[in-house]
């Protein structure tokens, strides 16, 4: 499970020169942005996640997929366990979605080939944006042969190998000057420590609004829990097995004292809270279509994917990590909408 590191350790710093926060006003964006150190830097950190995760999963024998941004099969749809708002589009008169995530595409394409398969693509959200959250946003994405211990085991490798590469970017350490710590604990094989929901929730009981009841039986995170929780366990922690209902449907369970419980993790770090989803999925049709009803979900639009779990079922885990959180993270910057390039936010014109 690990250890706590201590907090004074990687704790990140908050980076002392702000950024022009251009995206404010979208008709002024270009100019400023052209003319503003700071989105350098962020196209020169961009490139390094790049370059990393290439390294990192060809390394591993995974396969770099590339596919559609369109979907008829969202991994979040409406009903328990939907932890986000689709995005509807028309196109060429019909209605689909633009993806949330590409976890269904990536388990076909580990059914392709020996190993696994990954991607880096946008993903898109319909909630409101905010300091920790965009509507569209950087997706890196794995799925592989294995349970959630391997995929877990292989994120906490990912962090290594991205705070490495992010150590190596003379613009980042420049701006951060000696407030590294942080990336020099992970890239030197730190790892976060893992703890239950359970554990966690005793954890933070005396801290208000740190978990959210719903009025269906089951918990969540807030954001000042994931928050609170990274800050006690020395700025980052794995907090697995969730209640089952409150994970999407395609994740795996396992009964413990009674209870079902999701195989599922989130990586937390100080700052962002929540930068990694993971989790086993379900192995064979059945067990989908189970958690289906059990959420209240149409199976139809799944149909493709409950043929694939029948005609080819696997062991298989993954998990997504949101690039721009993570890029928060290591800058210990607290606005992630100064992490776009091209601003996309809900409600804000799109000036180019």
């Amino acid at each position: 499970m690990g250890t706590a590191i201590p907090t004074t350790q990687i704790q990140p710093s908050i980076v002392p020169t702000k950024p022009p926060r251009a995206w404010r006003h979208p008709d002024q964006h270009l100019l400023v942005a052209m003319n503003a150190p700071w989105y350098g830097l962020v196209l020169d950190l961009q490139d390094a996640v790049t370059r990393a995760t290439v390294n990192f999963f060809s390394a591993r024998g995974l396969r770099a997929a590339h596919l559609p941004i369109t979907t008829g099969s969202i991994s979040s749809p409406m009903g328990l366990g939907s932890d986000s708002l689709p995005v509807a589009i028309e196109l060429h008169g019909e209605r689909v979605y633009l993806a949330d995530s590409m976890q269904f595409l990536l388990e076909y394409a580990t059914r392709l080939t020996g190993r696994g398969a990954y991607y880096i693509m946008p993903s898109f959200r319909g909630e409101c944006h905010d300091t920790t959250h965009l509507n569209e946003f950087f997706h890196s994405e794995a799925e592989l042969r294995g349970n959630l211990t391997d995929v877990l085991d292989t994120v906490d490798a990912y962090m290594t190998a991205l705070s490495s590469a992010l150590l190596e970017v003379t613009s980042l350490t420049q701006t951060l000057q000696q407030r590294t710590r942080h990336l020099q604990i992970f890239a030197s094989g730190g790892r976060a420590p893992r703890v239950t929901f359970d554990e966690a929730a005793v954890m933070l009981a005396d801290i208000p609004d740190a978990i959210e009841y719903d009025p269906a039986g089951y918990r969540t995170l807030t954001r000042s829990g994931e928050r609170a929780l990274a800050q006690q366990m020395g700025g980052a922690a794995w907090v697995i097995e969730w209640d089952a209902i409150a994970t999407p449907f395609y994740q795996a369970t396992v009964e413990r004292r009674g209870d079902l419980r999701s195989l599922n993790a989130d990586l937390v770090l100080s700052g962002p809270g929540e930068v990694v989803g993971a989790g086993q999925r379900h192995t064979t049709a059945t067990e989908v279509l189970e958690a289906l009803h059990r959420r209240g979900i149409d199976p139809e639009p799944y149909r493709w994917y409950l043929q694939m779990k029948r005609e080819a079922p696997l062991v298989t885990a993954g998990f997504g990590l949101g690039v721009e959180r993570l890029l928060c993270w290591a800058l210990g910057h607290d606005d992630i909408r100064d992490l776009q390039l091209v601003p996309r936010l809900l409600g804000i014109p799109r000036a180019f």
